[in-house]
């Protein structure tokens, strides 16, 4: 395999004509083998295959200038090295790569080593003269694809999408429809071609492809945009005809709007109205309340001072009671001594009448002494009898102040 590709690098009709010896392959790196064609010649340094069909571990061929050749017997992978790095420049066909579908790039497993999930492969060109348009003087063209079919292309690392990729190699001469990479029965197809057909080889090794392909993105951004800009004359249209009524319900809007606004102030008029009844009702109420307090207060006063005056009246009525009780036992002696006094004097009168005719008995009670003990009682009986008018005046107050 040739790495550093130009016109008279290799003859023309080694690529062309004559098929590759049994058990080898050769296959060019860059289209500027074909003379003619304006391409700059392009190194690719080194390419990397993990997991991609037989290559189960991690493989890396370095590509020294000029011509690489890969040699080895019927089936020992040859052609995967070819499918390698069409892969990795975006082959999307999975019978272009002999498959029945693309994942059958990833290795399979053997008797010895397991399936794998993944197959990658890493394509490395040498940017020394600038001929990419990207500022590394290596770029590395990586692609990753996992069973599940989901597919990812990196360029340095970087994830990127596969327009990159092309793009990046669009001026180079490299790329998936470039035929840049020529498989066995490739010529035959080439030779039994129609003109028309075989003009579009040529077109598409000339590089036309790549002003194509932008002619064709631009199309269908015209189309798509002639498609937006019919839906935004529909819209417009009608957006247009729904002018007239949005215009009413706006004008409706705003009117409700202003009575919104004029009912909510009326609202908080009757709020802060109601608001100003509420605090001088609330001023009257606590001013009530001190009242009732102070009168509550006084209430309270008078109770102990009642209970105090209820206390000495109890006392009072205590002590009434005593007198009364002494009271009338001063009556009842009174009462017994009022009697004698009367048994007394009714037996003086008695004596007195008959002072005269008889004899007065000198053996009785000598009449100076029993006069001393009348006399002695009657002031006797004119303290009593005072004693009882004073109780009697101290029971009559006692029930006139508890009537009261």
């Amino acid at each position: 395999m040739r790495s550093r590709l130009s016109p008279d690098a290799l003859p023309t009709h080694d690529i062309t004509n004559a098929p590759p010896p049994a058990g080898r392959s050769a296959f060019p790196t860059a289209a500027g083998a074909r003379a003619g064609l304006a391409f700059a010649p392009m190194h690719l340094k080194s390419l990397t295959l993990r997991g991609f069909k037989s290559f189960a571990g991690t493989t890396t061929l370095q590509l020294e200038t000029g011509m690489t050749c890969v040699v080895g017997p019927n089936g020992s992978g040859k052609s995967n090295v070819v499918d390698a790095i069409a892969w990795v420049l975006g082959e999307q066909g999975a019978k272009a790569l002999r498959g029945g579908k693309m994942e059958d790039v990833i290795f399979a497993g053997s008797p010895g080593r397991p399936a794998l999930g993944r197959a990658e492969v890493l394509l490395t060109i040498d940017n020394g003269d600038g001929v990419l348009p990207i500022d590394y003087a290596e770029v590395t063209i990586g692609r990753l694809m996992y069973r599940s079919g989901e597919s990812e292309y990196t360029i340095n690392g970087s994830s990127c999408r596969l327009l990159d990729v092309q793009e990046l190699l669009s001026d180079t001469g490299i790329g998936r429809e470039m035929h840049v990479v020529v498989g066995q029965g490739s010529l035959d197809a080439v030779l039994a071609a129609r003109p028309e057909d075989r003009r579009g080889f040529v077109e598409e090794a000339a590089g036309v492809l790549k002003h194509r392909k932008r002619k064709e993105r631009a199309l269908r951004k015209l189309d798509s945009t002639a498609t937006s800009l019919a839906r935004l004359e529909d819209l417009a249209a009608e957006l247009r005809r729904q002018l007239g009524p949005l215009g009413r319900q706006a004008e409706a809007a705003r009117k409700a709007g202003a009575i919104q606004a004029t009912l909510r102030d009326a609202r908080l008029r009757l709020l802060a109205d109601d608001l100003g009844v509420a605090r001088a009702e609330l001023a009257a109420g606590s001013e009530e309340d001190d009242a009732l307090s102070a009168a509550l207060v006084e209430a309270e006063t008078t109770a102990e001072q009642a209970g105090a005056e209820a206390s000495r009246l109890e006392e009072l009525a205590s002590s009434d009671r005593a007198r009364a009780s002494a009271t009338r036992d001063t009556w009842h002696a009174l009462s017994r001594l009022g009697e004698r006094l009367a048994a007394v004097e009714a037996l003086a009168r008695q004596r007195s009448a008959h002072h005269g005719t008889v004899e007065p008995d000198r053996t009785g009670r000598d009449p100076e002494a029993m006069e001393a003990e009348a006399e002695q009682i009657a002031a006797t009986e004119v303290k009593l009898t005072a004693t009882a008018e004073t109780a009697r005046t101290g029971l009559d107050t006692t029930a006139a102040t508890r009537a009261a």
